[in-house]
């Protein structure tokens, strides 16, 4: 029993796995920056050099790990990750660095979130492909430089605007990765549906993709609970009922709204009369961290046109009261 579980376990991830697309053919969507790195790969092989270092920025759930894991695979270089709150030490980066052989590529995750000592140490290992560290006690330290072999790092940042210019000036290249249309994410739903081996009407996909916050990632996530509900209800297909069903007991809405985004329009509205209100109030009345409110919360609010931001903090929009069904005070 114990190894059909682990078995099934298994299977899971691998599928988890296979969702993420493994070649810029199979990525769908972000086409300018796609088309854009294909030119800079097919230039970095002629030339028979690391790529150009490369900052992927966007909000969260975009497809930057995946970009990244795709550009090693067109490469046919090796992918090594790191994340840039656990880059804490110089012998951290170090460490990672001196792993690398030539041509790899090195993905730092929520890159802008690394010390700005760290910054500084990585600068002569992306311009020169050396590192700079000292080592010793205070008073009977010294400095040791340590060749590296060429290799491209990709960095990844939901708050490009966090990076230091001198960090944000070695990269080479820059892209910026935008929200997902509906039929986009229809494609999206529909190749998911295929790795999960599970069949899903048009209707069905198209009703996902309209509730996705235009996110692969929520896309998917939406999928697999809706797949599980087919499951148990025992459908053989996904269609637009059973669809329909799964996201009212999941609580999202028909623009992709949930009870998170209802709790954080309507702390604003009872609390603050719909604001101006600043973010660390907001925060504070929520229970969320201020970063989590930015990142996660409010960039599709924004999109949407339910919330603003102003010199004097958030305020809640006619739209969104009119998308709730409360009545504004005057």
């Amino acid at each position: 029993m114990k190894n059909e579980v682990l078995t099934n376990l298994e299977l899971e991830e691998d599928k988890d796995l296979n969702i993420r697309p493994k070649s810029l053919d199979e990525y769908i969507g972000q086409s300018e920056v796609k088309d854009n790195i294909s030119v800079f790969i097919k230039s970095a092989k002629i030339r028979n050099e690391a790529l150009d270092h490369i900052l992927l920025y966007g909000p969260p759930g975009l497809g930057k790990t995946t970009l990244a894991n795709i550009i090693a695979n067109e490469l046919g270089a090796n992918f090594k990750t790191a994340s840039g709150p656990s880059i804490e030490k110089s012998g951290d980066l170090a460490a990672i660095l001196s792993t690398l052989e030539p041509n790899d590529v090195l993905f730092i995750d929520e890159i802008h979130r690394m010390p700005r000592y760290i910054e500084e140490i990585l600068y002569p290992a992306m311009e020169d492909f050396c590192l700079d560290i000292i080592v010793g006690s205070e008073g009977a330290s010294r400095s040791i430089k340590i060749n590296l072999p060429p290799f491209t790092l990709i960095g990844a940042t939901t708050r490009a605007g966090d990076l230091s210019s001198p960090l944000r000036d070695r990269f080479g290249i820059i892209s910026k990765l935008k929200y997902y249309t509906e039929d986009e994410l229809f494609l999206i739903a529909k190749r998911t549906s295929k790795v999960l081996n599970v069949s899903i009407s048009d209707e069905a996909a198209l009703e996902v993709a309209k509730r996705s916050r235009g996110t692969p990632r929520i896309c998917n996530r939406l999928l697999k609970r809706i797949r599980d509900f087919a499951l148990v209800y025992g459908k053989e297909e996904i269609d637009l009922d059973i669809t329909n069903e799964a996201l009212k007991r999941l609580k999202v809405d028909k623009i992709g709204l949930d009870d998170t985004d209802y709790n954080f329009l309507m702390s604003i509205i009872d609390k603050f009369n719909g604001g101006p209100v600043g973010i660390d109030a907001i925060a504070n009345s929520i229970g969320e961290e201020i970063s989590t409110i930015e990142d996660v919360y409010e960039p599709y609010l924004l999109q949407n046109g339910f919330l603003i931001r102003t010199s004097r903090g958030r305020v809640v929009t006619d739209k969104a009261y009119l998308h709730l069904g409360i009545e504004k005070d005057n």
